[in-house]
């Protein structure tokens, strides 16, 4: 068993520290896989499916809500609201490394 761990809500910034930690603690519950940009998608349910692919595909299901879940409730109240409308934690992933990193970036920029 992991030593729990308080991970501070995201407000907008540091966004790297954040998602370092989240990153860490989706892991450590195996659930982190799901953010992965060569993930896979599920085929849609056939009358054929064994029991393990049933199984596989309510595991993959259950383990979204999870992760979608603990993403959003890592965020602010005022993010929350923002990245809610998301269906899924890779969405929400992306949509969060696509705003943040941008806005690092072009700090940095500004900082040369």
């Amino acid at each position: 068993m992991f030593e729990v761990f308080k991970l501070d809500r995201f407000n907008g910034s540091t966004f790297t520290r954040w998602k370092d930690k989240l990153l860490f603690f989706l892991t450590e519950l195996g659930i982190a896989y799901l953010l992965s940009s060569d993930l896979t998608a599920m085929p849609e349910p056939t009358a054929e499916d064994s029991d393990e692919i049933k199984a596989a595909r309510k595991k993959c299901k259950d383990d979204e809500v999870r992760c979608r879940g603990f993403i959003l409730n890592s965020l602010s109240d005022r993010l929350y609201d923002l990245f809610r409308p998301h269906k899924s934690p890779q969405e929400i992933w992306k949509a969060l490394e696509q705003k943040y990193t941008a806005v690092k970036q072009g700090t940095t920029d500004s900082l040369e």
